[in-house]
């Protein structure tokens, strides 16, 4: 259930987006349902491998250079995804800012008050 909700509010702020960075479009619900489910699967199966491997200039950066990898993987997402599409990639990046705080305000509100920090 809180995966569907994810992918919800995932789409929901995908569709905000356009309204608040230029340079990016959604063209309809369907889209960013797409966009999101896609996003999702970039961020759990290639992200990992792609910061494993930008590691040493990662560390150099002190974690900057994850934003440079972030926006990249949101224009790969953008090329797969009709009805998705991101100018450049200054607005991919502010993209990727605007959705991490999206999921960020995603996870508090779908916090358990049960749950434990391990």
């Amino acid at each position: 259930m809180k995966l569907v909700l994810r992918l919800l509010f995932n789409a929901f702020f995908l569709l905000l987006a356009p309204y608040l960075i230029s340079g990016v479009a959604v063209n309809s619900l369907y889209a960013a349902l797409i966009t999101a489910i896609v996003l999702g699967l970039i961020n759990a199966l290639i992200r990992p491998i792609i910061l494993l491997l930008t590691l040493p200039i990662n560390i150099l950066t002190l974690g900057l250079f994850s934003l440079v990898v972030n926006g990249l993987l949101v224009m790969l997402a953008a090329s797969f995804v009709k009805g998705f599409s991101v100018a450049g990639f200054l607005p991919a990046i502010f993209l990727s800012i605007f959705l991490w705080f999206g999921s960020f305000i995603t996870s508090s509100l779908l916090k358990d008050n049960g749950e434990t920090s391990r």
